[in-house]
């Protein structure tokens, strides 16, 4: 685990090691333990290392025999051992216990093919000497970041954007396009970036570079057709047999190893499989909130409790009230994008806590996204009893939803929010649905809001449609959710926000195999009667009690709705007022006023939006004011006092 970076020139200019410096100097808390680089004449790669496997010889760059191929390399190779048994077979001969090694013997072996032989979260850079070619390559999933820069004189890389900016020549400035994908999805989908010139290479591909050219491959795509042939019970059964194995793959490490444990199916799956594993009790570690009752519908520690008692953990909770006004600077300087989803707050605060005790976590991310647990996921099984109602009820029913009040943080308010968004997308198309369930701005809002005119305004959802096959409705959703919000939200923040604090987290649910399987589920089968994760809950159901099984689901968040409303209001009313707006230049201060107010009055639940944009302004200070985040802090806490 570490951070890397790096670039070539095609200039016939030599690199330069103090621009590598730069770039890890920026990036090491990624890799507190070591650092290296190799230079070969135009061509320069780099690393800061977390020490996971091999503390005393994984050194890198790492090269082969005859020194005619380095590598650097960020994540961990699960099937290290059978792939490297397989490569010394053939003749290889290893220099380290290293897992990353083996990416050099396998392209040794297989040639370009070799990505499709790893099992893992990776981001890579190995550089052929005598080829004269260097390959930049990211995991299946997008687990591990990786950025470009790419112009006449150079390609250059970097697990973090500011790397990249650490660069002389390189500003930063925003994409108004990518600003766009922002607004509209509350994150900013890949290849874009939120900054202009730099991009997030996709999931699953393979950047090659050569004669002063780039060629993007991808190596790894989701099946499109489902597998109709197979019983329930079969499935159940290679599901309970591949997530068993995707753990116990994933518990390989030199250093302390634990478990985010929030108490619902994804991470309770996760500790018990991995208490399955081990002959000393399994770290876990848990967060919650302290405040009113909207901080109350968020704590989830009795269901972590629960879960740790009967695996017999040892179980680490932390109960917090975040300074949000001293936390969102460094945090949105760490995840170098805005974000408009809250668990980047969660999801830092437990890694932190975490941390002092262990170098290796394991999470449950990913599990709604294979199973079927968001609720989007029932738009078709509610859709077909809603449409064999009689018309004057469905119209009924859509002017009622339009005036139901909608809070997040309420039991109440919850389910009147669910049925609003059901009720208002109800008669739009399939494809349009789902948008509705995961955009924040809907296009018009954003065109009314903006004060930038002549925009390309890229469609990351209509184009990720086009390239999901097959006719399983959840199965496209899956396909939609692994190219968009799986990459460029969820793992996005865990990896920015745990190699925040120096902790690496591993997913073990995105498994490519587990994927795999899943995504051959049937729809029918996947979400049994409207039950959701039904697959997943039967293959756990001999471990977990029942009422972990079947409880609602909590997202892994922060109240931030109430908060806005609350304690926040002065920081979103400073941040967000009519002059800060007008001297950004890029919305109507008037509606974002209208936004506010209604969410105020619980008209709407604006959480997602107003954060949207109070994190875009947040983020433009430090990013393009060149300001510290230490700075925007101070004033950020000036404005709550």
């Amino acid at each position: 685990m570490c951070g890397i970076y790096g670039y070539w020139r095609f200039d016939g200019q030599p690199a330069d090691p103090a621009h590598l410096r730069a770039m890890g100097a920026v990036t090491v808390h990624r890799g507190p333990d070591d650092e290296g680089l190799h230079v070969d004449a135009g061509c320069a790669i780099g690393m800061r290392r977390l020490s996971i496997i091999d503390l005393a010889g994984g050194h890198q760059p790492i090269s082969n025999e005859d020194s005619t191929l380095w590598l650097v390399a960020n994540g961990e190779i699960y099937n290290f051992r059978e792939l490297r048994g397989q490569l010394e077979h053939a003749g290889h001969r290893f220099k380290t216990g290293s897992d990353c090694e083996v990416i050099l013997h396998a392209y040794e072996q297989y040639g370009d093919d070799f990505v499709s032989h790893l099992n893992g979260m990776f981001g890579f850079a190995l550089w052929d000497a005598k080829r004269r070619r260097l390959l930049i390559g990211r995991d299946r999933l997008g687990v591990k970041p990786l950025y470009v820069l790419r112009d006449a004189r150079r390609v250059a890389f970097a697990s973090e954007a500011k790397a990249l900016l650490a660069l002389a020549d390189v500003r930063a400035e925003l994409d108004l396009s990518a600003a766009h994908c922002y607004l509209n999805l509350g994150y900013v989908p890949a290849p874009f970036s939120i900054f202009k010139g730099i991009e997030k290479l996709p999931p699953a591909s393979l950047l090659i570079v050569a004669d002063g050219k780039t060629e993007l491959r991808r190596y790894w795509a989701l099946s499109p057709e489902v597998d109709p042939t197979r019983s329930e019970g079969e499935w159940v059964e290679q599901a309970r047999a591949q997530l068993d194995n995707a753990v116990r793959m994933q518990m390989v490490s030199d250093v302390p190893i634990g478990a985010f444990l929030s108490g619902g199916i994804d991470s309770s799956s996760v500790v018990a499989y991995m208490a399955q594993h081990s002959s000393q009790p399994i770290k876990t570690y848990a967060i919650g909130f302290e405040g009113g009752r909207a901080d109350a519908f968020y704590n989830e520690l009795p269901y972590a409790r629960q879960v740790a008692e009967r695996f017999g953990t040892e179980h680490h909770e932390i109960v917090v009230k975040p300074e949000v006004a001293a936390l969102l600077p460094r945090l949105l300087w760490h995840m170098d994008e805005p974000i408009a989803d809250t668990a980047f707050i969660t999801t830092y605060l437990v890694s932190e806590f975490a941390r002092n005790d262990v170098t290796v976590i394991l999470s449950g991310v990913g599990g709604d996204e294979l199973f079927g647990g968001y609720r989007r996921y029932l738009g078709n099984h509610y859709q077909q009893r809603f449409e064999r109602l009689p018309g004057w009820v469905k119209r009924t029913a859509v002017a009622v939803g339009e005036r139901l009040p909608s809070d997040r943080h309420s039991a109440l308010l919850n389910v009147t929010r669910l049925a609003k968004g059901f009720l208002a997308s109800a008669e739009l198309s399939f494809e349009e649905r789902y948008r509705s369930y995961v955009e924040v701005f809907a296009a018009g809002e954003i065109d009314r809001m903006s004060r930038v005119s002549g925009l390309v305004r890229p469609d990351a959802i209509a184009q990720a449609f086009q390239r999901a096959g097959g006719k399983d409705a959840m199965n496209r959703m899956l396909a939609v959710d692994a190219e968009t919000q799986l990459p460029d939200d969820l793992l996005l923040l865990t990896d920015k926000m745990s190699m925040a604090t120096s902790l690496e987290c591993r997913v073990p649910l995105l498994d490519h195999e587990l994927v795999e399987l899943a995504a051959r589920i049937p729809e029918e089968i996947k979400v049994r009667g409207g039950r959701l994760k039904h697959v997943l809950k039967e293959a756990v159901s001999h471990l977990l009690p029942k009422d972990i099984l079947e409880r609602k689901k909590r997202g892994f968040g922060t109240p931030m709705g109430a908060w806005l409303r609350g304690e926040l209001a002065p920081l979103r009313d400073s941040v967000l007022s009519e002059s800060s707006v007008r001297a950004r230049g890029l919305f109507e201060p008037a509606l974002i006023r209208q936004l506010i107010a209604e969410h105020e009055q619980n008209r709407i639940d604006g959480t997602d939006r107003i954060l949207a944009l109070l994190n875009l302004e947040v983020w433009a200070r430090i990013f393009l004011d060149a300001r510290s985040p230490e700075d925007v802090a101070s004033e950020l806490k000036a404005a709550m006092a």
